[in-house]
């Protein structure tokens, strides 16, 4: 048993890991993000009902860069009073319990590999798209972070006149729509013609994406999460066509596609950071 967290920009939220599922949960919305103070104590009264069960340890994953060894956070997105913080000496001193912390899409991905969709194959990436693009990456069973928890940045290479995140997340609509991604699922369910075509040019530039993971990682399997996966059934038949001048046509032929059902898996992938 453990206890899982997940931070975001807006809310975080805790839960109970029990068995491969959270059996308990609550969150909370982020106040005066401004002042670390106020998030820290958000967050420790958060975490603080479920201490009293008989749990191993408690897991954190952030929107950020993280040291791992030492537990320090930097620069977490959409909450500008985190620029360097000591998180796991923190929490561990309140709880006196065992802490872990990475970064989201790292526990997410970690989630879908130990109780998701992914947990039959041995090297998994998962890509989480919203706000941004992020991915995390298991080979061989076990999560690969890079030397600064950075594997799996793909976002961050150039393309075209920016970089791939831009291409294959909400900002896209919001630059070629001026609409959000929500709105513009809203809109091509509508049958909205206009709106349909950005979705197709959105799975596209989705496809690139797949194919950089494809040449730099060379999974079995990818699985796609976050809020704008919700629209799949207008995206997924142009980003599949983009992968048939793939140079491997049997590493495509190999690959499973997958799709994120859980919505506690980032949770779970929290928790299981302390049986890593």
């Amino acid at each position: 048993m453990n206890i899982g967290v997940d931070i975001g920009g807006t809310n975080m939220r805790a839960g109970i890991e029990l068995g491969g599922s959270i059996t308990s949960q609550s969150n909370v919305l982020l106040e005066n993000k401004d002042s670390l103070s106020s998030t820290l104590t958000q967050l420790m009264d958060l975490i603080r009902p479920y201490t009293k069960y008989p749990v191993k340890g408690i897991g954190i994953g952030v929107p950020s860069v993280v040291n791992v060894d030492k537990g320090i956070v930097y620069n977490v997105m959409n909450i500008p009073s985190w620029e360097e913080v000591a998180l796991r000496d923190l929490v561990e001193k309140e709880f006196n319990l065992p802490v872990s912390i990475n970064n989201d899409v790292n526990c997410f991905t970690l989630g879908e590999h130990r109780f998701g969709a992914a947990k039959k194959y041995k090297s998994v990436v998962g890509m989480a798209i919203g706000t941004g693009i992020g991915s995390g990456v298991i080979i061989n069973n076990e999560l690969y972070q890079g030397n600064n928890c950075g594997a799996g940045e793909i976002g961050m290479l150039p393309y075209r006149d920016s970089i791939l995140e831009n291409y294959v997340c909400n900002r896209f609509f919001e630059d070629t729509l001026g609409m959000d991604a929500f709105k513009a699922h809203e809109a091509a369910i509508a049958g909205d013609s206009k709106v349909i075509k950005i979705w197709e040019e959105f799975g596209g530039h989705l496809g690139v994406v797949i194919k950089t993971i494809l040449y730099t990682y060379d999974p079995e399997a990818i699985i796609l999460g976050g809020s704008l996966t919700k629209a799949h059934q207008f995206f997924k038949a142009r980003m599949l066509d983009s992968l048939k001048d793939f140079a491997y046509p049997e590493s495509i032929k190999r690959l499973t596609l997958l799709l994120s059902e859980n919505e506690n898996i980032a949770l779970l992938g929290a928790a299981a950071l302390m049986d890593q």
